[in-house]
């Protein structure tokens, strides 16, 4: 069955959240209560409304509380996102998402019944300035406060070399769960497979591992 998704406001966040929802063939209601933004989604998501999200009666009555996921996309108004939130979490809503403007709001939204908080102006922050220090650098995502996935091109410092070569768990503490080679990808690779140059290494660890196998492994001299 599709998972339903509500996603309030629909603002750059928000409106590309919804887009990519549906575009995955998901169940998605388009809820903001600037009338403009919801006729632009009309024909985008499954359903479009003007709600006040701050109203708990209007979100009764579209039966927020029957979606599985709920993503709280509201943009400046930081009040307005918390009583949205606390709402939410008082009608029993299974998964609430909600982006925070800072770290502040962050720690008024754990309070108060998120169950999972995003920063996307810092996150992609934090992900252009990964592929700014390298080009061998693809992709960073962070996985929590202290530890991140990193997807790494093997450069000159690793090409030819094998997993055993490199001891990237014991000299780093970080480890490889996978491998891709052109259009396949290789999960739990073996320890004595050369890499080559174009191979890319999707690795995992603590954050400041990470930081030392970049430092030492990735960034070519």
């Amino acid at each position: 069955m599709k998972k339903e998704f509500a996603v309030i406001g629909l603002g750059r966040f928000g409106g590309s959240i919804c887009r990519a929802l549906s575009t995955e063939g998901m169940q998605v209601l388009a809820i903001d209560k600037d009338e403009e933004k919801v006729n632009e989604f009309k024909n985008i998501a499954s359903h479009a409304v003007i709600l006040d999200s701050t109203d708990e009666v209007s979100l009764k009555e579209i039966g927020i509380s029957n979606f599985e996921h709920v993503i709280v996309a509201i943009g400046e108004n930081i009040q307005a996102s918390i009583l949205t939130t606390v709402i939410l979490s008082e009608l029993g809503v299974q998964r609430i998402t909600v982006k925070a403007q800072n770290d502040y709001h962050e720690k008024i939204l754990n309070k108060i019944g998120a169950h999972q908080i995003v920063h996307p102006e810092r996150d992609m922050g934090r992900r252009i300035a990964h592929n700014l220090i390298s080009n061998n650098i693809l992709d960073y995502l962070e996985l929590s406060d202290e530890h991140s996935i990193v997807e790494v091109k093997a450069g000159r410092k690793m090409k030819g070399k094998t997993l055993i070569d490199l001891d990237i768990r014991a000299n780093y503490g970080c480890n490889v769960v996978a491998i891709k080679q052109g259009k396949s990808i290789n999960v739990s690779p073996m320890a004595d497979e050369i890499l080559k140059e174009d191979d890319v290494l999707i690795v995992i660890g603590a954050d400041i591992d990470i930081s030392r196998f970049e430092k030492n492994l990735v960034i070519d001299d």
